[in-house]
């Protein structure tokens, strides 16, 4: 079984204790204000259950108001008049900010959703600063094109921002995808609502507060928390929103498409779920495989939406791979996330960890082999083994379904071509690895598997540079990369006559 580390060690980092939260209301109109209801909900903690404080809960009258925020920043206040260059500069602000503050911001996630504090100040929170920068420097990039008409027409186009967003955004990353909605929207000119997931409030208020700080003007940045079946729903189906930006499951995807037609015919991007398929070839190198194959699943335990959960690997080498894979497991650390001996924190919340342990049975009772893992650690607090499975079956509910916790599901394959008809066996196509040290190999794989990213011989390998989203139900529309911006403009046309040109 794994090991388990309750965080008492004197190597534990100084934020063993709840630091002090400072913003719990809502964020309208460069204000921190109470929800109009006067409505609170729990914020808690992952690593013990126990009740960290009380935020502002928003429905649809609060949406209405952040929205009203929104809209007049956009038609009548200075965010989408400035220059590219200014705009950009604000950013850059916004950004050095966001590194001024990683300790704190990494351990809001961390108390909020049991994410390492190690990896926020190292990954997550620098990752975010230099998301900014990023779409900060292609703020005064953003252009239209010269057109060649026919006739005795010029033409050319503009790229204006496209209004009013709402982005909409889970639990499982709250720095990371705060950033990755808004960092582009920003610098297309647009104003915006943010409604995080109501499991991880904490840092998006933060980031509200440090906004603020860096001269974005009131009323581009608004965050209502709440529950999508309220706030979320809001934003969805409001006439005044211009267009929607969501990550999360796919059921709910479903309902902002449907929301979005009934409302104003907005126009959506979606990152849904995964079930994302990992295939380990004869040639690999069996430890760079191991490692791969681990981080893959197992990386922010096992909450992360291109979670390699379906890893097929060549029948040459399967035993001597699941020997050291499961060695691994059974090596790995869970505990309390704030200690660096930990590799592995706490499920985000009650329902989450109650719901992968019911898959962890749904598993036992279709026949697969668990090999290990599979149990709760320790008395309190939201902690589940790094549970591996062999003798899994395409048509299982653990091989099909998303799980979204630590939950690896082994398969072995033949041929090539085999692994590949296999790979694509699901509803879903958001991302998919293949490790091989035959190139042919690789580039026939990453050509035929209908998902959105594919890495080769690495796995979450994102960058900033690099567009992400999905295939088939895994969603459309692309996060990072300068196409994330072109999900933020709308494209004019502009025709005007030319008389008596010389030429055509």
């Amino acid at each position: 079984m794994a090991k388990y580390c309750n965080g008492s060690s004197d190597q534990s980092e100084s934020f063993d204790r709840i630091p002090p939260i400072q913003f719990t209301k809502l964020f309208i109109n460069g204000k921190f204000v109470d929800s109009i209801s006067g409505k609170t909900f729990e914020a808690v903690d992952p690593r013990t259950g126990e009740v960290i404080t009380r935020i502002a809960e928003g429905d649809a009258e609060d949406i209405d108001l952040a929205v009203g925020a929104a809209r007049h920043a956009f038609d009548h206040g200075p965010w989408p008049r400035l220059s590219g260059f200014e705009r950009g500069r604000i950013m850059m602000k916004f950004a050095d900010l966001i590194e001024e503050n990683i300790e704190e911001i990494a351990a809001l996630d961390t108390i909020n959703v049991g994410k390492l504090y190690a990896h926020g100040k190292v990954l997550d929170v620098p990752g975010a600063a230099r998301t900014l920068r990023y779409f900060a420097g292609a703020a005064d990039k953003i252009h239209g094109t010269v057109l060649k008409l026919s006739k005795g027409l010029q033409g050319y186009t503009l790229r204006e921002p496209i209004g009013v967003v709402g982005h909409i955004i889970p639990w499982n990353f709250p720095t990371v995808m705060f950033f990755m909605k808004v960092a582009p929207a920003l610098a297309s000119g647009c104003t915006m609502v943010v409604k995080p997931a109501e499991q991880s409030p904490l840092s998006a208020l933060y980031h509200a507060h440090l906004a603020k700080l860096a001269g974005i003007p009131d009323g581009v940045i608004n965050v209502v928390n709440g529950f999508g079946e309220t706030a979320g729903a809001a934003i969805s189906a409001h006439m005044d929103i211009d267009k929607v930006s969501f990550t999360g499951s796919t059921e709910v995807g479903r309902k902002i498409m449907a929301a979005a037609a009934a409302s104003n015919l907005k126009p959506v991007s979606l990152e849904l779920g995964g079930k994302s398929p990992l295939l380990i070839f004869d040639d690999a190198d069996i430890n760079e495989a191991v490692n791969i194959a681990f981080g893959g699943m197992f990386f922010n335990k096992g909450e992360i939406c291109v979670a390699s959960s379906r890893v097929y690997v060549q029948e040459g080498i399967y035993e001597k791979f699941v020997n050291k894979l499961v060695e691994k497991a059974k090596s790995s650390v869970v505990g309390d996330p704030f200690d660096p001996r930990v590799h592995q924190g706490p499920q985000v919340d009650k329902k989450q960890f109650e719901k992968i342990l019911s898959y962890v049975e749904h598993g036992k009772r279709e026949g697969a082999t668990l090999l290990t893992g599979g149990k709760r650690v320790g008395q309190k607090g939201y902690y589940i083994e790094p549970t591996i499975f062999a003798d899994v079956k395409d048509d299982m509910i653990i091989a099909k379904e998303e799980i979204f916790g630590p939950v690896m599901s082994l398969m072995k394959f033949k041929t090539m071509e085999e692994a590949i008809k296999r790979a694509n066996n699901t509803t879903y196509g958001l991302a998919a690895g293949i490790i091989t040290k035959d190139l042919n190999v690789a580039n026939t794989v990453s050509r035929s598997i209908r998902a959105g990213i594919i890495w080769i011989n690495c796995y979450i390998a994102f960058d900033v540079d690099c567009p992400y989203g999905g295939y088939k139900m895994s969603g459309f529309g692309r996060d990072y990369g300068v196409e994330a911006l072109n999900q933020y403009h709308q494209i004019k046309s502009v025709v005007t006559p030319i008389h008596d040109s010389p030429w055509h």
